[in-house]
């Protein structure tokens, strides 16, 4: 295809910058769960959005953050992946939040790359216009970067522009995947980040990065969809909370991701839910490939 432009985006931020609400925004559909937790994207997602004219492949990244077990430092070598191997960085900040120590962290790990770099400052909606100005001097002070799109993921304001922009720094080549293909993950990954969503929003601060979801059983009978997962968490009185009084929250859990798995295959889904100690599992490299969270581990953190 003559013209025809296609790469991969590396979108990467802080946590809560609004990484995922953002690649869901770009792609009109729900590719990457949401919850105001940090580090509720833990693999590279990638969301593949194909027009007539370029393949724009966006990774959604976990947020980058000071390690406190393995499995953040997991989490960061795979934000740190995406942004070697990608063609455009575009940096989501919280237009909304000053530049502080997690912002200079993350921008001394642009500064070795030698990439283009696009800032994208979110939830403009929240910020009047004057404010939102003096924070586009401000940063425009930090970094010589590329682009500053300001955006609001949230309304989808401006992605148009935003898309026009990261096109500007993708290279010629013939489309990479499927013109129908939205997401490089498939349905079972899915499904589990849909149950492990309902339960950060559901457990709140009780239960924070220490859940895994991983199918365990999926069978097809006629127009019906029987699934079972286990939900596993590190401590006795995480099970507790996830149960519930009388099973109370477990049920919630399940019936609200029943619901949201029932729209995404087409047909009626009984989900069963059980819920598995692992103590400290978050620190032990064997649990964490174990539960896939490992994909991209492989580079040496500095």
């Amino acid at each position: 295809m003559k013209n025809y432009k296609s790469g991969f985006i590396a979108i990467v931020g802080r946590p809560n910058a609004g990484k995922s609400t953002l690649l869901n925004a770009l792609l009109k559909e729900k590719i990457a769960i949401m919850s105001d937790k940090p580090n509720t994207t833990r693999n590279n997602i990638s969301g593949i959005l194909t027009h007539e004219d370029c393949q724009y492949v966006f990774v959604d990244t976990p947020g980058i953050h000071k390690p406190q077990q393995q499995l953040g430092r997991v989490l960061n070598k795979n934000a740190y992946s995406a942004m070697e191997d990608c063609d455009v960085i575009g940096w989501i900040v919280d237009g909304t939040q000053s530049f502080g120590t997690g912002d200079s962290f993350i921008l001394k790990r642009i500064e070795t790359l030698h990439k283009p770099v696009v800032l994208i400052m979110n939830k403009i909606d929240k910020l009047p216009k004057e404010q939102l100005l003096k924070r586009l001097v401000y940063w425009q002070k930090q970094h010589d970067f590329n682009d500053i799109v300001p955006i609001s993921a949230l309304d989808k304001d401006n992605l148009d522009e935003l898309l026009h922009v990261f096109k500007g720094y993708l290279p010629q080549g013939e489309p990479m995947f499927p013109e129908e293909m939205k997401s490089d993950h498939d349905i079972n990954f899915r499904m589990c980040e849909i149950v492990r969503e309902k339960i950060l929003f559901k457990t709140h601060e009780e239960i924070p990065h220490s859940v895994a979801v991983i199918l365990e059983r999926k069978e097809k009978r006629g127009n019906r969809m029987y699934l079972q997962m286990m939900v596993v968490v590190d401590r006795e009185s995480q099970k507790g909370i996830l149960i519930g009084k009388q099973a109370n929250m477990i049920r919630s859990i399940r019936l609200d991701a029943q619901k949201e798995l029932k729209d995404m295959l087409g047909c009626s889904v009984d989900l069963e839910l059980f819920v598995r100690v692992e103590k400290n599992w978050r620190n032990h490299e064997n649990k964490i490939k174990e539960f896939g969270l490992d994909e991209l581990e492989q580079i040496d953190e500095d």
